[in-house]
């Protein structure tokens, strides 16, 4: 039987970016995937929000995707343009990228990290107990690990075997997305009607001096709004077809299809995210409508707040109580992305009071201050941990500050490539010992200049010190001298090393 520290159920970009995690923290971790290969069919996704693009820079591989996808304004509240450009942000845009691309270009730093992936086979059952669990592959072999974390999306093997709960709301709104070929040229663009939004789009395209160009032939993106909602069966071409000749009159000749999937309105949250040595992550732990484009940028930060914990835990470094902060601090995350996306089906609906509802709240989203604060949140910006009273930067993201220290100038997130914490001195040198905690803590003496912002808040104080996680939130800020440091360090890292 082969043994690894853990074994994550999935290799999607929860699943790939929780495997980089762990093994940049030097724990063992393995995927199991049921695709042969890391090609993705279908464009999925369409793009990643800021702080998504702000954790992959925390790496050092966000050139990767920038390099790929063309930056834009992309935060929405049911199709209502939210602006962040005058955000206090180095990445104060989007990105449009579709999701086969963003896993491709992940796919590569997998690989050069050597994680070991097993393809072409599913977890299919698993056992665990007090030190683990053996997890049985549909290829016929077995695992043994530590923790096994699903990472299997919203119909989780892994979740349903644990017997955990995912307790939510039914669907009401189903729709058909499909990648196929077309006869006659389709009508572009969107359309809607009583039934709700359909509409045609190119798939190919190229990225020209920072834009994307899209490009004539090969496959096309369609979607419509099916007129029955319940389906559980996987939508046909026939389907497709149907659906269009109701909706436009003709099918455009659709054939030989990439991929066809329905997906719906329904919202549900696993009950609690760990039982025993099982976690969840990503769509495994919550799905929802994908109003606002939230969905894999959810499931990444999951993967970045977990991992450097598990890690931890994993290595006997910190208790496994640890692991509880995972879900007090990701749960209340994901049940506000349900909400809002509830709250935008709602407005999408095309009756006349729906119609209504939303040409009131575009009007209020106008305004300086409801835009900014829902830009923040759509954005994943505006995430805040409950970490306590204290400054406004406690529980937030560090922002990605230009240093200057005593090997020269250098931008925060840079400090954050491999994974490691770090205490930021911005007082006077020397003012801290933290030698106990000295192999697994960054201190860094630094000057900043500039104003503290933080996005949809304004200016805040400047601290004398910050104590900034693997996952880039502030654990810690120094109001007056030494007042909790320890207590900080022991809580997020581990109790000090004896000599």
């Amino acid at each position: 039987m082969t043994e690894h520290a853990v074994v994550i159920a999935g290799g999607g970009p929860t699943g790939m970016m929780l495997a980089a995690e762990l093994t940049l923290a030097g724990v063992d971790a393995a995927i199991v995937e049921r695709r042969a290969t890391a090609e993705l069919l279908g464009s999925r996704a369409g793009g990643i929000h800021t702080r998504t693009i702000e954790v992959l820079d925390q790496r050092g591989i966000a050139d990767r995707f920038l390099a790929e996808g063309q930056r834009m304004q992309n935060a929405g509240f049911a199709h209502i343009p939210l602006d962040i450009s005058d955000f206090p942000a180095r990445h104060n845009y989007g990105l449009a990228l579709w999701q086969k691309h963003f896993e491709r270009i992940l796919v590569g730093w997998v690989e050069e990290l050597a994680i070991p992936v097993y393809r072409e086979c599913e977890v299919t059952g698993f056992t665990q107990d007090d030190t683990g669990a053996e997890v049985a592959l549909s290829d016929g072999q077995s695992l043994r690990a530590q923790y096994l974390v699903g990472c299997d999306g919203g119909r989780s093997l892994i979740r349903k075997a644990a017997g955990i709960a995912f307790p939510g709301w039914d669907a009401t709104v189903s729709h058909i997305l499909a990648e196929v070929e077309v006869a006659e040229e389709p009508e572009w663009g969107m359309r809607h009607t009583a039934l709700g939004i359909h509409g045609f789009g190119k798939v190919n395209y190229e990225i020209r001096d920072g834009k994307i160009v899209y490009l004539d032939g090969g496959p096309v993106r369609v979607m419509v709004t099916e007129e029955h909602v319940g389906s559980t069966t996987e939508p046909t071409l026939r389907d497709l077809s149907e659906a269009l000749i109701a909706l436009y009159g003709t099918d455009y000749g659709i054939h030989s299809p990439l991929w066809i999937t329905r997906f719906t309105d329904a919202a549900r949250q696993a009950e609690t995210y760990r039982k025993g040595r099982v976690l969840l992550a990503g769509d495994a732990a919550h799905i929802h409508y994908p109003a606002g484009g939230q969905g894999l940028n959810l499931g990444v930060q999951d993967a970045v707040n977990l991992g450097w914990k598990l890690a931890q835990v994993v290595k006997g470094t910190s208790p496994e109580n640890l692991l509880d902060s995972y879900q007090a601090e990701r749960y209340p995350v994901a049940a506000r992305v349900l909400e809002n996306t509830l709250a935008q089906t709602a407005l999408l609906r095309q009756d006349d009071r729906s119609k209504a509802a939303w040409k009131v709240v575009s009007e209020l989203l106008k305004m300086d201050e409801p835009r900014k604060r829902w830009a923040a949140e759509i954005s994943g910006l505006g995430v805040h941990y409950d970490l306590g009273e204290g400054h406004p930067l406690l529980g937030r993201r560090m922002p990605d500050l230009d240093l200057i220290t005593a090997k020269g100038p250098l931008r925060l997130f840079t400090l954050l490539h491999k994974g490691h914490p770090v205490l930021l001195n911005f007082g006077e040198p020397g003012g801290f010992d933290i030698a106990p905690w000295a192999d697994r803590v960054q201190l860094v003496d630094a000057e900043y200049a500039g104003p503290w912002e933080l996005p949809a808040i304004g200016v805040v104080t400047a601290p004398t010190a910050v104590l900034v996680r693997p996952d880039g939130y502030v654990a810690w800020v120094e109001d007056l001298p030494g007042l909790g440091l320890a207590n900080a360090l022991s809580r997020w890292f581990g109790p000090p090393a004896t000599a």
